[in-house]
């Protein structure tokens, strides 16, 4: 099995980390998206990451798609549960999560671009949906609707996305007033497959 990616990319640090909490044995291909001489159209016609290959040849990309053909591998432990209503809200927040991320990421692009050329409007926007994201995040930890120290695909997306906050230093203050999402990506960075899918330093 190929995963093929980034090793900055949120959406591909999640597929790592569902693969190797499960175990499962697979070959990383370091493709830059943003590179002119990318090779990830040959795996994704989209031309994003993450994308996975199969031992059988089979070519899944989207991160949610590859996370339920992981899961569908039905290998332990479990990271969707198997009542169909109760993996559908575990799926919600991990669409979420990746909708922080991608926040995330606009900002990012946003910021790369010269100071005249940056707009501001654009960057309160994607503040506005990280801090909105987070919130709720924080509710439903609050409500115990999840939990902090359960890892299944939505704290799993949850802690990636924080992770991602972090990295890129996108929303310096979003442990401000949340304590329980504090707890989650602290709980989370200390397990053996966060601390090896960490983003390299710049």
């Amino acid at each position: 099995m190929k995963l093929i990616g980034s090793y900055t990319s949120p959406f591909v640090r999640k597929i790592s980390i569902l693969l190797l909490e499960k175990g499962i044995t697979f070959e990383f291909i370091n493709e830059q998206p943003y590179n002119p001489d990318t090779g990830i159209a040959q795996y994704n016609p989209l031309g994003k990451v993450p994308a996975l290959v199969t031992d059988e040849g089979e070519h899944w990309f989207d991160s949610p798609i590859i996370a339920e053909y992981i899961e569908q591998l039905d290998i332990a432990p479990a990271m969707v549960p198997r009542d169909p209503k109760a993996a559908l809200y575990v799926r919600q927040i991990e669409a979420l999560a990746d909708g922080i991320m991608d926040a995330g990421l606009a900002s990012v692009r946003e910021q790369a671009r010269p100071p005249a050329q940056q707009s501001e409007s654009e960057l309160l926007r994607q503040r506005e949906k990280i801090s909105r994201s987070l919130d709720w995040c924080e509710t439903l930890l609050r409500e115990g609707k999840i939990a902090a120290d359960s890892v299944n695909l939505a704290t799993i997306a949850i802690a990636c996305a924080i992770g991602y906050l972090n990295f890129r230093r996108v929303s310096p203050g979003w442990c401000v007033d949340r304590p329980l999402l504090v707890k989650l990506a602290e709980t989370h960075f200390q397990r053996e497959s966060f601390a090896r899918t960490e983003p390299p330093k710049a």
